[in-house]
């Protein structure tokens, strides 16, 4: 028998990049009269950053503003910005060890075209057989879509699989998709 298999979340978990991503939208944000502060984008975590946009503007009431060029806007200052991306090393050493015993996948809300930049960044994308982005499934987390598409294509029960994460949501995510549910920032 296969030993459990491991799938991680990206922003947070393998890469530093939550601190990058409230920069990114603390400059944009303004723009289009958003507010956007800090515990309400940590707890928003792990979720799409179309949905975020999306959410803010309804939330505020913004008629007229565009979901969709928010959220250009924002992954174009992100992306200025990932030469301040580093891993986190505990996890990191953490995918190194599953990776010896069987296939890892990577499961995110971040676009593929993001998380592909991310992984090849930090000089680790070859360790994923399987990648399943915010363009792969129709609900985000909460849900647990994400990780049911990535222990699918492990050729796994989702019951045989660990998900290692760094916010609420994708632990509950991962807890409904009946996954044991391990949270990143108890480790090291």
């Amino acid at each position: 028998m296969l030993p459990r298999r491991a799938i991680f979340d990206l922003d947070g978990t393998l890469a530093d990049t939550m601190p990058v991503h409230f920069r990114a939208w603390q400059l944009v944000a303004p723009r289009f009269g958003l507010v956007f502060p800090e515990p309400r984008f940590y707890a928003l975590g792990g979720v799409p950053t179309h949905r975020i946009a999306a959410t803010l503007i309804a939330e505020q009431g913004l008629v007229g503003v565009d979901p969709a060029e928010v959220t250009a806007a924002k992954e174009r200052a992100f992306l200025e910005r990932r030469h301040e991306i580093g891993p986190v090393p505990a996890v990191v050493e953490i995918a190194r060890s599953k990776r010896a015993e069987a296939p890892i996948a990577v499961a995110t809300g971040s676009p593929r075209a993001l998380a592909e930049e991310t992984l090849a960044q930090l000089g680790i994308r070859e360790w994923f057989t399987v990648l399943v982005s915010a363009e792969d499934t129709v609900r985000h987390k909460p849900e647990p879509d994400v990780f049911l598409e990535a222990a699918r294509r492990l050729g796994a029960d989702p019951g045989d699989c660990e998900v290692y994460e760094d916010t609420d949501l994708g632990l509950l995510a991962a807890r409904r998709a009946g996954m044991v549910a391990i949270d990143v920032r108890r480790i090291g």
